[in-house]
């Protein structure tokens, strides 16, 4: 104890966040002491055989002289006790400019489960898919070149590619070093933080680290300074180059070895947990020892890994043990050995064997003792029957280039001996690729053509790239044999749900609605978000269990009420609104045995698209997107989630990330609808205004308004659709004022003053009968503008129409003329709009009158006729505002409410109508005439200004108005800092001019009103300035004062007050103002490139708004309310117009649809993709690749080259051998020749030149 208490103080403790959270490190991880004092005889009795020094053992350990009589040999686990761990946290090297490394001492028998826990969820360190554990070249023996370049190029490359973790002594000596700097090498190669970094792991005896008095601290230290000397010559001090430290301690000083057993049992806890999230993966995660020279100890750790089947890969040529194996595997037959059984059937390997291997252990290790060299050969013979699990390297042949492709081949042999022949000899193989996320090797070794892939050996594999999120393998997959119809189960995808990471909003959002339910039925979440505490280090964090409801909820949050809600079906949860009621349902539903789980995913790529955009995984999101179906509702779909997911994101970078995919999608949208509009122009209208099974009954148009998608809106096509409802059957190109005369002359009408666009028998617009012939496939006309309704009438009469059209005659009778073209004029919006526009205005004139002119005192005088006519006027106001309150839409009151008080305009509506009911009260009595008066004056302010989102529709002004709006917030923060200076100013200047003044009217005057009027150039000296203040009636008596007398100025500080006056102007007429211009020209400029998109994406709301109004504008408005409820109370006739411009389209057409919307996508992508393939990036990297298997194909060449050589060699040794045979024989007697031997031919003289 005294090394301890001796050595305490050398690192520096902190109240950092790290130190709280590991502060229970000391009451779980313990440390190694030894407690027994055994003298070593080569010491004269100064040192201990652990290595220590008499005087830091304590004294119990010097003091036990009975105990250190009986014992000849020190072993830890007798002679060593545990204690706390002293030294853990942070490590800091020294003038390495490193972040910081972390540490832990701890005892030999530690439980690995601890410290992998520690390492991955409080360290940071991320989970392994590979773990290479690097053994041999300890010490300072030279490592060759060659291994150095393997070290180099090969392992830490291989490792990077497979995100493994390297473990290694990690000393600054042999091996570790070399791994350190190639470590070190590749981070500084490759410094983008988008690339998986090399996870370097130092495990090294505590004993055997140099300066390890410097890491010391009881309480943790956060960081130590680890100082290191001589840098450039091996050492035993900690690299800084590793990112953590596992510095194993069994009780001795200066030994090696000491770590090897918890090493072991560390890379066999590994090897038993599963790659990918939370384990998610489809195999356990690989262990791969690589063996590099080594002395004979090492072969003892071999042997005891290959028998906990840990596979090992030898480097030959290296030296020590790694040729020894190495030599044992390549040339030694299993037709040598007599039974592979094992050692417990006492079966022993042939003498030949043994002899063999014994003499290649003596001349590997000619120092060995004869008793030390008989157990080598156990030892070797023992490996040599695990040799399966052994693969050997050649280095100096092979190079180091295919390195990672090495440890695959290696890792799959040894899996093939572990598991059963029932698999695919394959299926292993691919796993690990796709842990390692190696899609080149999967395509080149197992997706080449060879290898016919069912769907069973994919299945598993699938979930791990989807989990894992690796689309290029999910991309593989789906183009290699696996079906997702198949493969998509409700129960598959509730699972992919619940293997979202719990640090990611989407968690947060399930796991609260998860709450939610679990909160309705009684019970308690079955779902901790994070095991990680002092109390329990090794409880990794649980996975909540998510059901479709959960996300059916999140997507209902998300998506708002732009379509049904998704899953609501499988849930049997159609016709239930309530919440209540749907959560006592699903809870029932989940208790049960949950039919539905079973089921395939009815629409399976738009369910794995909705998975990966709420996860904001791009590249999986847009594969699945060109999978599957409406590519272009699909697409804003995308954009919309992704921008309300972008509000909740609190990290700015995820954030950022979330807005450049929306924009994404927006742009992928836009560019495959404009493929859609140039290949058909009727068949892109349908595409915009269908409604879609998919995504709940919503349209392109209304998932692009609710996702903001401006772009989408600017596109030509859509503008032409919106164009074509707002004219109705009238010609787009019609001038406005022949609609304005026409309102005067009805007549007009039925002339050709207005030209329609004419009918064909079955009501379909001459428009479309173009498009029959190219749309004939469809059976019928894709798009009709009578299909959109235009009033409810209309819409009536076209059901009862459609319905006798099967069976139409030559004798049907038609609509008459009269009829039809008098509602093809009314029913159209713009008709609908101008209308209003004119009322409006006399709405305003009738408002201005009685204002001005007519506006009597109050009853019994009062209100005149024409204020009772404005009265009746704002009443069928009112009465429009209610019924776009309350009666348009499906959706619940609640929601209905709320959508219409979050527009802009609405709230001024209200806003207006209840100052005018305001004022109407008021001015019905005397005492509050007036005050009725002004609030009605206030209110006219307010219904004038309405006019602005009257003409928001004009092409010209729209933009303009946009422009004015963006302004408004510019003038808001000048409004801010012109009210602290004028607060500031005039405070201090009636302070100063005005020493006593009770009256508030005036000081508010002066405080705020002159100060403002100073900008504008209205500045009063003589009530400022001293010098010119006249001959004025004042005083400075205060109870005249309060008596209401003007108080007279103060001189004193009078100068100040010019002073201030001086700065005030400066700051606010120079600096504010010219800074309020340089904001509206900033916004102008920024604005105004983009104002045509801002005013196209408003313009369909204002269409959207005069579609649904009845034709007639108040105050006439309220015969189109009387005809309303008497066909809604009285006649029951439903309302068709709950949705605004929704086509049904089923069956064949809607089929045919998507198949041509498809082809559309499929045309865009090839361009895209053609493009890409002509950039100069991927000619550089086709460049790239194909130096790259030039340079394969001559190192094969020279391979061929080298094999040829050796192949000449040995025929000419044959061809020497041979002739001295036949000389031998030719003259001896022992054989008769009837003939003599033969010759060698010669050449023919043309092959020679």
């Amino acid at each position: 104890m005294k090394e301890t208490e001796k050595e305490e103080g050398g690192g520096r403790g902190g109240t950092t966040k790290a130190e709280k959270d590991q502060s229970w490190i000391p009451k779980i991880i313990k440390k190694r002491v030894c407690t027994t004092f055994v003298e070593d005889s080569s010491s004269n009795g100064a040192l201990c055989q652990c290595g220590g020094a008499r005087e830091t053992h304590a004294s119990v350990a010097t003091g036990d002289y009975f105990s250190a009589a009986i014992v000849s040999q020190w072993d830890s686990a007798q002679h060593s006790s545990e204690y706390p761990t002293d030294a853990f946290g942070e490590l800091e090297f020294a003038g390495a400019g490193k972040r910081h490394s972390h540490f832990l001492r701890l005892s030999c028998d530690t439980p690995p489960n601890t410290v992998y826990t520690l390492m991955t969820a409080h360290w940071g360190v991320p989970p392994p898919n590979l773990v290479l554990s690097v053994v041999g070249g300890e010490g300072k023996a030279k490592v060759k070149t060659w291994v150095r370049e393997v070290l180099r190029q090969g392992l830490v490359k291989a490792a990077q590619s497979t995100g493994a973790w390297i473990l290694t002594e990690g000393l600054r000596e042999g091996v570790g070093r070399c791994v350190g700097e190639a470590v070190r090498d590749h981070g500084t190669a490759a410094p983008s933080l988008a690339q998986t970094k090399v996870i370097a792991l130092g495990i090294t005896p505590w004993g055997l680290v140099h300066n390890r008095h410097q890491l010391i601290n009881p309480q943790g230290s956060f960081p130590a300074k680890y100082y290191v000397r001589n840098t450039l010559q091996d050492s035993c001090c900690l690299d800084n180059n590793y990112q953590a430290f596992l510095l194993v301690d069994d009780g001795s000083v200066g030994r090696r070895g000491g770590e090897a057993g918890f090493r072991a049992r560390l890379e066999d806890y590994i090897s038993h947990l599963r790659t990918g999230i939370w384990g998610s993966g489809s195999i356990e995660i690989p262990v791969l020892c690589m063996l590099i020279a080594g002395e004979a100890a090492m072969l003892k750790q071999v042997d005891l890994s290959l028998r906990n089947s840990i596979p090992w890969l030898a480097l030959a040529g290296s030296g020590g043990a790694a040729d020894l194996i190495c030599e044992i595997v390549d040339d030694f037959s299993p037709a040598l050995s007599v039974s592979s059984a094992t050692e417990g059937e006492g079966e022993a390997p042939s003498v030949n064997l043994r002899d063999q291997i014994m003499e290649r252990v003596k001349r590997h290790f000619p120092s060995a003792a004869e008793r030390a060299t008989e157990k080598l050969t156990e030892r070797v013979l023992s490996i040599y029957q695990n040799r399966d699990l052994i693969t050997v390297y050649h280095g100096e042949q092979e190079g180091p280039d295919d390195f990672d492709t090495v440890l695959l081949k290696a890792l799959v042999r040894a899996s093939k001996q572990r598991d059963s022949d029932d698999s695919s000899p394959y299926t292993e193989e691919l796993k690990l690729a796709v842990a390692w996320n190696r899609v080149d090797i999967a395509k080149s070794e197992l997706f080449n053509g060879d290898i016919h892939w069912k769907y069973d050996d994919l299945e598993d594999s699938m979930t791990d790239a989807l989990v894992n999120d690796k689309p290029q393998f999910v991309r593989l997959f789906t183009e290699n044999g696996l079906n997702i119809l198949e493969y998509l189960t409700y129960e598959r995808l509730e699972s992919l749900y619940s293997s979202v990471l719990d640090s990611s909003l989407l968690y947060e959002l399930l796991h609260r609605r998860l709450s939610e339910r679990q909160g309705a039925s009684g019970s308690v979440p079955s779902l901790a978000p994070s095991g990680k505490g002092p109390e329990n280090p090794q409880s990794g964090p649980r996975q909540a269990s998510f059901s479709l409801y959960e996300v059916s909820r999140v997507l209902w949050d998300i998506l708002g009420d732009v379509c049904q809600p998704f899953y609501y079906s499988e849930l049997e949860l159609d016709n239930i609104t309530n919440t209540r009621k749907s959560l006592k349902k699903v809870n029932k539903l989940l208790q049960g045995d949950c039919v539905y789980r079973k089921r395939r995913c009815a629409y399976p790529w738009a369910s794995l698209f909705i998975w990966a955009v709420l996860q904001n995984r791009r590249e999986m999101a847009i594969f699945f997107w060109e999978m599957g179906g409406e590519s272009v509702l699909s697409a804003l779909s995308g954009c919309k989630m992704l921008r309300e997911l972008s509000k909740l994101e609190g990290e700015t970078e995820t954030k950022m990330s979330m807005k450049e995919l929306a924009q994404k999608f927006e742009n992928l949208a836009h560019d495959v609808f404009s493929k859609c509009y140039q290949s058909s122009e009727n068949r892109s209208f349908t595409l915009l205004i269908r409604k879609s099974p998919v995504w709940g009954g919503a349209t392109c148009l209304q998932m692009a308004t609710a996702g903001d998608a401006r772009l989408f809106f600017s596109h030509d096509g859509v503008q032409s659709l919106l164009t074509e409802i707002w004219w109705g059957d009238m010609e787009r190109y019609t001038e406005v004022w022949k609609l304005i005369l026409t309102f005067f002359f009805p007549p007009l009408i039925y002339t050709r003053f207005i030209t329609f666009r004419e009918r064909d028998e079955e009501g379909n617009t001459k428009v479309a009968v173009k498009s029959i012939e190219t749309d004939s496939l469809y059976g019928e006309t894709i798009f009709s503008f009578n299909d959109i309704k235009h009033t409810e009438e209309e819409a009536e009469e076209y059901n009862d129409l459609r319905s006798k059209t099967k069976g139409y005659t030559p004798g049907t009778p038609k609509r008459p003329f009269v009829i039809s073209r008098w509602r093809q004029f009314w029913s159209a919006p713009v008709t609908s709009f101008l209308g209003n526009v004119l009322m409006y205005f006399l709405f305003l004139l009738l408002f201005a009158y009685v204002l001005l002119v007519d506006f009597k005192p109050p009853p019994p005088v009062g209100p005149a006729p024409m204020e009772l006519v404005l009265y009746f006027w704002v009443f069928t106001i009112v009465c429009e505002e209610i019924r776009q309150t309350f009666f348009v839409g499906s959706y619940p009151l609640s929601q209905r409410v709320r959508l219409y008080i979050q527009d802009m305009w609405n709230k001024c509506d209200i806003t207006a109508i209840t100052l005018f009911i305001i004022g109407l009260c008021c001015r019905m009595f005397e005492w509050s005439y007036e005050i009725g008066r002004a609030i009605l004056c206030l209110d006219f302010m307010v219904f004038t200004l309405r006019l602005i989102h009257i003409f928001a529709i004009h092409k010209r002004l729209g933009p303009k108005i946009i422009i004015v709006g963006k302004m408004m917030k510019d003038v808001f923060f000048f409004l801010f800092f012109l009210g602290v200076w004028l607060v500031a100013y005039g405070v201090a200047n009636q302070a100063l001019l005005y020493s006593y003044d009770p009256r508030p009217d005036w000081v508010l005057r002066r405080v705020f009103y002159r100060p403002y009027l100073h900008i504008f150039g209205q500045i009063p000296l003589e009530d400022i300035d001293a010098a010119k203040v006249g001959e004025v009636s004042c005083t400075d008596n205060v109870t005249l004062i309060d008596a209401g007398a003007e108080p007279c100025m103060n001189t004193y500080a009078n100068w100040l007050v010019i002073i201030l006056l001086v700065v005030y102007l400066l700051v606010t007429n120079i600096l504010l103002l010219n800074l309020l211009i340089a904001m509206f020209s900033y916004t102008f400029s920024k604005v105004q490139e983009n104002s045509d998109t801002y005013w196209k994406f408003q313009r369909y709301n204002l269409i959207v708004e005069y579609h649904s109004r009845p034709s007639l504008a108040p105050p006439f408005i309220i015969l189109s309310h009387l005809h309303l409820f008497i066909k809604r109370n009285i006649r029951r006739v439903p309302s068709v117009k709950v949705h605004h411009f929704v086509l049904e389209v089923t069956g064949k057409r809607a089929n045919k649809l998507m198949t041509w919307e498809a082809i559309q996508k499929e045309n865009l992508l090839t361009a895209q993709n053609k493009w890409l393939r002509g950039s100069d990036t991927e000619r550089l990297k086709r460049t790239s690749a194909k130096v790259d298997s030039v340079l394969k194909q001559m190192a094969e060449i020279r391979d061929h080259d080298r094999r040829l050589r050796a192949l000449e060699s040995e025929l000419e040794y044959c061809s020497s051998a041979l002739s001295w045979i036949v000389e031998a024989l030719s003259q001896s007697n022992l054989i008769k020749t009837t003939r003599p031997p033969p010759r060698i031919r010669e050449p023919p003289s043309s092959c020679l030149s």
